[in-house]
């Protein structure tokens, strides 16, 4: 089976890069099995130079300048856009937030083949970050709660992960580039978070005015001090709140304990680092780095070295797997093909919760994936319960077609892709639910995460299974 070429673009509020990777893919089923394609290597082939994230204005991106280095990065690693099998372009920080964000995604979306595009609002950001570092895969392997921290130039993103768990998430306005510097340390641009952080601390920055490095290290201090607030880990104050990012979620420990905490981003790169100057990038990243190093209440945490620190979010991005749903499915067979449809995992705390019946919390976790998102459908994946009684299944019908239909925009199906082998029974009592309101799609023995996309292709096998690609954001 050949290998396939892969590219991640991840355009940042600080900083543009591309990452290209090979990955080789086998059948891992029986040789007289149903064909299952799986990923068994993936190598990091061709990274590009960091760049400054291009803008035309402090609030608009420079799309044509995104493309320009889109570009000369192909020709760079020796590629043209249609030796690219699949890939990913991804949208973050503030980024997402600049006014032609849309724009530079509809340039860039048809460069190469299969790609995803997004746009990840904070609290999806968080996890892909927190995927990227290690931290996810840590919390799996050892079992115990650890938090990354994303510190990129406009936003911090929090993720808690259990045992593999997303049990928290948020973000903070707290970054490397809020301030803006000339070489002589005159302000060139202060975001409106900085200045409450300096007006906290009782040190004026302007644009046109100089700065001095001690007042500086003041308000990084200061947010280093936040960002061990919103850790729990001394009291928090309003101000914690004044620099929440906006659409994003208030991180939550659920009671538990963070026995880990990782590190990513560009300002991670800058924390154990001596550098030849304090300012060498125009802003205040390398002051922020250090001090959150030196904060006493972060460092009762012990540090796990991540991964990847500024390449978290895309290294690799959008290489695929492909599977075949199991043979007891249910499905509208108009609805196919489907391409890029995001996933939202429900843990099995919130599958319970649907099981017992809780459509509004369900319909408010859709909603808020919609506008993490910016996408006008989903499909939602779950665990499933091995041999649930009929009861079970209609409470649970009842809830999904109930807070699916109020949350999903006209004419959206409902898309369900479960690992347990109960598509076909769940999927017939969802069709009589919605009474032909939505199309439905109910399928099984398929794992998705969250942060997949998944294609369905047309029923083959005389309409018995769906192929099924899930297109998989990989890290480090």
């Amino acid at each position: 089976m050949p290998d396939i070429l892969s590219v991640g673009i991840d355009i940042g509020t600080s900083t543009t890069q591309l990452v290209f990777s090979r990955i080789t893919m086998e059948n891992a089923a029986g040789f007289f099995s149903v064909p299952r394609v799986a990923i068994v290597d993936k190598n990091v082939i061709y990274k590009s130079r960091v760049y400054i994230t291009p803008l035309l204005t402090p609030v608009l991106i420079d799309g044509e300048a995104i493309r320009t280095i889109v570009e000369e990065e192909f020709r760079l690693a020796g590629y043209a856009p249609a030796d690219v099998d699949t890939g990913a372009v991804i949208i973050t920080g503030e980024s997402a937030r600049k006014e032609n964000a849309a724009a530079v995604l509809e340039k860039l979306s048809g460069f190469a083949g299969e790609f995803v595009v997004s746009t990840a609002g904070p609290d999806l950001e968080s996890i892909i970050a927190g995927k990227g570092s290690g931290a996810f895969q840590f919390s799996m392997d050892s079992g115990c709660p650890a938090v990354n921290l994303d510190i990129g130039g406009g936003t911090t993103n929090m993720v808690l992960f259990d045992g593999g768990e997303i049990i928290g998430k948020g973000c903070l306005d707290i970054g490397g580039r809020l301030i803006r510097l000339g070489p002589d340390l005159t302000v060139e641009q202060v975001s409106p978070a900085a200045a409450s952080v300096a007006e906290a601390v009782g040190v004026t920055v302007a644009p046109g005015r100089r700065a001095e490095l001690p007042q500086l290290r003041r308000i990084t201090d200061k947010m280093a001090d936040l960002l061990a607030q919103a850790l729990y880990l001394r009291p928090q104050e309003p101000l914690l709140r004044a620099v929440q990012t906006p659409g994003s979620s208030w991180l939550e420990l659920g009671g538990r304990t963070i026995r880990r905490l990782f590190f990513s981003g560009g300002v991670a790169d800058c924390m154990d680092r001596e550098p030849k100057q304090m300012i060498p990038y125009g802003d205040i990243g390398v002051l922020l780095g250090q001090s959150i190093a030196e904060n006493a209440q972060l460092c009762t945490i012990p540090r796990q070295p991540g991964r990847e620190t500024i390449r978290a979010t895309v290294v690799g991005a959008g290489t695929y797997t492909t599977a075949i749903s199991g043979s007891t499915i249910a499905y509208a067979r108009e609805l196919f093909p489907l391409k890029n449809v995001p996933a939202l995992k429900l843990g099995r705390q919130e599958q319970e919760a649907c099981f017992a019946g809780a459509v509004p919390a369900l319909a408010e976790k859709v909603r808020w994936f919609l506008g993490q998102s910016g996408a006008e459908s989903l499909i939602l994946a779950l665990p499933g319960k091995k041999d649930p009684d009929y009861q079970e299944l209609k409470t649970l019908a009842a809830c999904l077609a109930e807070a699916l239909d109020h949350a999903l925009p006209a004419g959206a199906p409902v898309l369900v892709a479960l690992e347990q082998d109960m598509a076909k029974a769940l999927g017939n009592l969802l069709t009589a639910k919605l009474r032909g309101r939505r199309q439905v799609a109910c399928i099984d023995a398929v794992r998705v995460e969250q942060g997949d996309y998944v294609d369905m292709g047309r029923p083959v096998l005389d309409g018995l299974v769906i192929p099924v690609v899930v297109k998989t954001l990989l890290f480090g």
